[in-house]
């Protein structure tokens, strides 16, 4: 499955929920404090900027945002909300695409990096984090840690998520380091609606190395937007690189 084929004009139109799921405040708002915190003064570049569900209420907090997207049915969504002028971006994908000038913030979110299905794809997305900064300047990914844990022997799927009308899988790929998500929606009958996406997996110690590799150090890793201590229990983390 290639990215453009799994962002298609469905899923821009089912992405937004507001005031729901990832759009919750509580969900939201701490995400976006951090990352205009980290921005200060200073510019900000969203990797894979989506339908601008960061983006919007960032800018709207007087930081000036650009966005980097693969996905034209994302953008398009996007621009129901904010025309070029407020958010400008560059239609191309994370990893090679270049923004004009500086940054004072790179960020990437919601478990982005991983639609790279390659290490090499992911490397060269922190190289392109990298050429994108000013001095002293952040890289933040917000990343789910392997659930392999939860993995019975000889097994290979695992549920992430069960409420009513929503039953969310993922099936597990450990040679290569591969996850497919599955999303079954269930409405009144008997039939459901189901929404895949493919990922490349990335354990916190090889998303340093590839830091590394970009020239990049860690500078912090919490387990959420808010703060939080990140220990072996945490289903995923907010990682802060510098140059």
């Amino acid at each position: 499955m290639r990215q453009e084929d799994v962002w298609d004009a469905e899923a821009a139109r089912q992405y937004d929920t507001p005031g729901q799921g990832v759009f919750a405040p509580e969900v939201l708002e701490p995400a976006v404090d951090r990352l205009a915190g980290l921005a200060g003064d200073g510019r900000a570049l969203e990797f894979a900027i989506g339908t601008g569900r960061v983006a919007v209420p960032l800018r709207e907090r007087g930081v000036a945002v650009t966005g980097i997207e693969l996905s034209q049915p994302m953008l398009a969504q996007l621009r129901t909300k904010a025309d070029e002028e407020t958010i400008p971006v560059i239609v191309g994908d994370m990893a090679t695409a270049t923004a004009p000038g500086r940054y004072t913030l790179v960020y990437l979110v919601y478990n982005t990096i991983s639609n790279l299905l390659t290490q090499a794809e992911q490397v060269a997305c922190f190289r392109n984090a990298a050429r994108h900064l000013e001095p002293g300047g952040r890289f933040v990914i917000e990343l789910g840690v392997p659930q392999l844990r939860k993995l019975p022997p000889g097994q290979r799927a695992a549920v992430f998520r069960s409420e009513p009308g929503y039953i969310g899988l993922d099936t597990y790929d450990v040679v290569r380091q591969r996850i497919v998500s599955h999303h079954f929606t269930f409405a009144e009958g008997r039939r459901a609606d189901v929404f895949r996406s493919p990922h490349r997996y990335i354990w916190p110690a090889e998303l340093d190395l590839m830091a590394q590799l970009a020239g990049l150090e860690l500078e912090t890793r919490h387990a959420d937007w808010a703060g939080g201590e990140f220990t072996e229990d945490s289903p995923s983390h907010v990682s802060v690189y510098r140059n």
